[in-house]
């Protein structure tokens, strides 16, 4: 294995200089004040810039939006970006447009790729039922056909941004006669339609995600994805995409994807070290000189590395059980200080570490519970069979229940 440094060549390093500029010009103060405002991580404004260059979808070809990048310029890309913490949270094509390209009719796909492409399109996922939790093939929104049309009544929970979303990637249930993973199907669904309503639902971590209602909803059967009731083919890629399964794309991208469910712990890790400089720890020295402090601090560095390094489903578990364990002992490490909110008196870093511990909770929860990612760690990866629960109803084919 090489664990030399990549060198850049003349081109990759101008390409850096230019992606600094136009983050220095872009992401303003304001766009993060705005942000904690609204109480979500994603800026039009930005998001629509970034766009314009062609660095939503590097590698997309130019005239569908893209800047046909190279692996290298990609990863600085992602890299600068992420050192800036910039409001990208608003967009789940990178999972959903596959499918649409794969299943969509090819007018409408022509149509929404170069807009996708420069982020005046935005999708986001229409998964989760208020009483279904992670089982997705439950879904009991129904759509009922009509002509050249589907009507579609139901409701989901979590449909995170949709609020700055144009369609979302909807299941539906359009023959509930089958077995529930057979009589589902996928549309993309325009927000703007006459019927779909949009409801705030703010999180502990003052991030706001949605509960979206389709109340008799016309949707015309342009914008079905794939064969009537086999939605789940449809919804495979999707959920392997973001469930990180299956083959990466380059060799410079990150090895896990806990990396993201760490976001607010990194922050809140280098907040507190620079406060730990600073701030006594009661014997004439800086809290960086604790031995105690930095033993804790040491294990919070370490725990960050390993989820850093941990590959596939495992990594996504890692991750969140990094910055839930993490988030909470640097709140036993620092103390009083650490529980401070934006806007306190002697707060540390605007309420980094506060704002943190109450932001990652939900790591557990987003992308797929980290209970589905250890049943598709036991299945896919330890190839142990599929667990047979107490009570768990099992079908005949004739759909009768089993003795």
């Amino acid at each position: 294995m090489d664990f030399s440094a990549v060198l850049l060549t003349e081109a990759q390093q101008a390409f850096a200089d230019e992606v600094r500029a136009f983050l220095d010009e872009h992401l303003t103060p304001e766009v993060y004040a705005g942000l904690r405002e609204r109480g979500e991580h994603f800026d039009a404004g930005f998001y629509v810039a970034l766009g314009a260059k062609g660095w939503l979808r590097p590698r997309w070809r130019r005239d569908d939006g893209g800047a046909e990048l190279d692996d290298v310029c990609v990863r600085i890309l992602e890299t600068e970006l992420r050192k800036r913490d910039a409001p990208l949270t608003g967009d789940s094509a990178d999972w959903v447009w596959p499918a649409v390209e794969a299943y969509g009719d090819p007018g409408l796909r022509d149509e929404l790729k170069p807009q996708v492409g420069r982020g005046t399109v935005r999708l986001s996922l229409g998964y989760t039922e208020p009483d279904g939790g992670s089982d997705i093939a439950g879904a009991k929104t129904r759509a009922v056909r009509d002509g050249d049309e589907w009507v579609i009544n139901g409701q989901k929970i979590f449909t995170t941004n949709a609020q700055n979303c144009q369609y979302a990637f909807l299941i539906t249930r359009t023959d509930p006669t089958l077995p529930k993973h057979k009589g589902l199907t996928m549309f993309l669904m325009p927000m703007d339609a006459p019927g779909v309503e949009i409801q705030e639902l703010p999180t502990v971590g003052d991030e706001r995600t949605n509960i979206t209602y389709y109340s008799d909803v016309r949707l015309s059967d342009r914008y079905r994805l794939g064969e009537v009731n086999n939605g789940w083919s449809v919804l495979h890629g999707p959920l392997d995409a973001e469930h990180s399964i299956g083959d990466e794309g380059s060799k410079l991208e990150d090895l896990s994807i806990g990396i993201a469910h760490m976001r607010f712990l990194n922050w809140a890790v280098e907040a507190a070290a620079k406060w730990a400089k600073e701030a006594p720890d009661g014997g004439g020295s800086t809290m960086a000189e604790d031995k105690v402090f930095m033993s804790g601090f040491g294990h919070i560095l370490v725990e960050m590395e390993a989820a850093r390094a941990t590959p596939g489903p495992m990594g996504r578990i890692k991750g969140a059980d990094t910055a839930i364990a993490g988030a909470e002992q640097l709140i036993d490490l620092i103390g009083p200080e650490a529980v401070l909110p934006f806007g306190a008196d002697g707060t540390i870093a605007k309420g980094a570490v506060e704002h943190a511990h109450r932001a990652v909770q939900v790591t557990a929860t987003y992308g797929g519970t980290v209970e589905v990612f250890r049943t598709i760690i036991a299945q896919h990866h330890l190839g142990l069979p599929r667990p047979d629960y107490p009570g768990r109803k099992a079908f005949l084919q004739q759909g009768r229940p089993a003795a």
